[in-house]
């Protein structure tokens, strides 16, 4: 059993099929079809079916999938560990939505980086339901995420909440029909009216792992009623401008409500009380440079920074996102 042979049955396991793993892997179907049978042959089982749609794993696949991924991203972390001791450079791989992606990393890591100058970042956004995954197959050290409840007990991923946060919709006054300067009257928005409504949001504002999401998916709000736009921030631009409804945590757009250009909206399920935290694994399996986040998150000069918004990261660390989609 080799790592190549692990490589490719990991990747035909997330992806649903040989050519998709072979497009991912650069590799010809042959060399993918070649390592996935040289399992089977040592292993003594087929470890995947064809299915409707794509593949179904046997239970042999799934139990060798998890370990699979667990030892190629080991082994991947610990040539990346070997390269830094040779550089003399440290990395941070930190995973994360693609909203948070925007507006809760970049001032939390300038903040951090300007007090550790040695390590160099990249951002992974991820679908929600996969931060723990991602660091299980160690693609990520540290993982962002944000939960509605307190964080779950994990005896492999460690949590450490740092910021209470409030969700809420917002609207400008004049998409509401409020004229201004009228008196501060929150308007209310019945539950029957929000899948008729339009709604602006940024890239992941329908993942419905996350608080926002969820809570669309709830009122039946879908891909009908909403106008995804290339950030975050264009969304509640657009919020703004009178364009339509938005979902927000509300100490992100406290500026935009002292000035009167949006108000919060009454509507059923709202607001709704959250717990931001960074997650890493446990223990020896968590690396120095993520132990360091794990401790700045929860630090007076990190919720400064999540307040007060500061933004960019300090260049020469800054690396580009990497969007991981690709998952079965």
């Amino acid at each position: 059993m080799t790592l190549t042979q692990l490589r490719a049955f990991v990747a035909v396991a997330r992806l649903g099929s040989v050519k998709a793993a072979a497009l991912s892997l650069r590799v010809s179907e042959p060399a993918v079809s070649s390592a996935v049978a040289a399992l089977r042959r040592e292993l003594g089982d087929q470890l995947f079916v064809r299915a409707a749609g794509g593949i179904a794993l046997t239970p042999g696949g799934r139990r060798l999938a998890a370990g699979a991924a667990e030892i190629v991203g080991l082994a991947e972390d610990t040539c990346r560990r070997v390269r830094e001791a040779g550089s003399g450079s440290v990395s941070l791989r930190v995973a994360t939505t693609e909203t948070s992606a925007e507006q809760i990393l970049p001032p939390l890591l300038e903040a951090f980086l300007r007090r550790r100058p040695e390590i160099e970042s990249t951002t992974l956004a991820v679908p929600a339901a996969l931060l723990d995954q991602v660091l299980l197959d160690r693609r990520a050290d540290v993982a962002i995420g944000a939960t509605t409840g307190e964080p779950a007990a994990d005896d492999v991923v460690e949590r450490f909440p740092f910021l209470r946060f409030q969700l809420a919709v917002v609207a400008a006054p004049a998409y509401l029909g409020l004229r201004p300067g009228a008196p501060a009257e929150r308007p209310r928005l019945p539950e029957s009216r929000l899948p008729r409504e339009r709604w602006l949001l940024g890239p992941g504002g329908l993942d419905p792992g996350t608080p926002g999401g969820a809570f669309l998916a709830r009122h039946g709000v879908g891909d009908s009623c909403t106008s995804i736009f290339p950030s975050a921030t264009a969304a509640l631009n657009a919020a703004v401008a009178g364009d339509g409804l938005s979902v927000s945590l509300v100490h992100l757009v406290r500026d935009q409500l002292r000035q009167g250009a949006l108000t919060l909206v009454d509507v059923p399920g709202l607001p709704v009380n959250g717990m931001l935290y960074a997650g890493a694994l446990r223990g020896a399996r968590r690396s120095p440079a993520a132990s360091a986040l794990c401790g700045f998150v929860t630090t007076p000069a990190a919720l400064e920074s999540l307040l007060t918004r500061a933004t960019g990261v300090p260049v020469g660390h800054y690396r580009p996102t990497v969007h991981v989609t690709l998952w079965s």
